[in-house]
């Protein structure tokens, strides 16, 4: 990525990431503002109804103060906060038009979330750098990507969020 004193986050970037959310077999797609060795994160996630999101946690050196801070710029999500054994602990819609915008997540917090609106666009900030091998620590007993268990979860965690029906 190319480094430039200054870097907009515009709504045609956010039409053009939606615009390849829609077309990509996991049904999201990110664009960093961040190299993957920075300290300190920092990219959209732009997500499509349907993507599924493997349960998992971050875990980082002990000499990180870890969290994850989700904005929604457009759209909606329900973030979903599990414990170890993958049972639901809470829920939280976060939507770019209601009460709650944003939330932050402790280090070591388990969790997934649906996109309850089409071209849901989020930012989020995390404490680097990214290590792809070690980034997620998966809850093992959820299934994979892009398989029929995986669509059958979106679907069960989807109707913890009625308030918010998908167009």
């Amino acid at each position: 990525m190319e480094s430039s004193p200054i870097r907009c986050l515009t709504q045609s970037l956010m039409d053009s990431i939606a615009t390849e959310a829609r077309t990509s077999p996991r049904r999201r797609k990110n664009y960093n503002f961040h190299e993957h060795s920075d300290r300190v994160q920092r990219f959209l996630n732009v997500l499509q109804p349907g993507t599924y999101v493997r349960p998992h946690r971050h875990l980082r050196p002990a000499d990180t103060s870890g969290f994850e801070f989700f904005l929604v710029l457009q759209g909606a999500i329900g973030m979903i906060i599990l414990n170890e054994q993958g049972d639901v602990l809470r829920t939280q819609l976060i939507s770019a038009d209601g009460e709650t915008k944003a939330i932050e997540l402790a280090e070591g917090t388990f969790h997934t979330l649906v996109a309850l609106a089409p071209d849901t666009v989020m930012f989020e900030l995390k404490e680097g750098p990214y290590i792809p091998m070690d980034d997620k620590d998966f809850l093992q007993h959820f299934p994979l990507e892009n398989t029929p268990e995986a669509a059958k979860w979106v679907e069960t965690w989807e109707s913890h969020f009625p308030e918010k029906k998908i167009p």
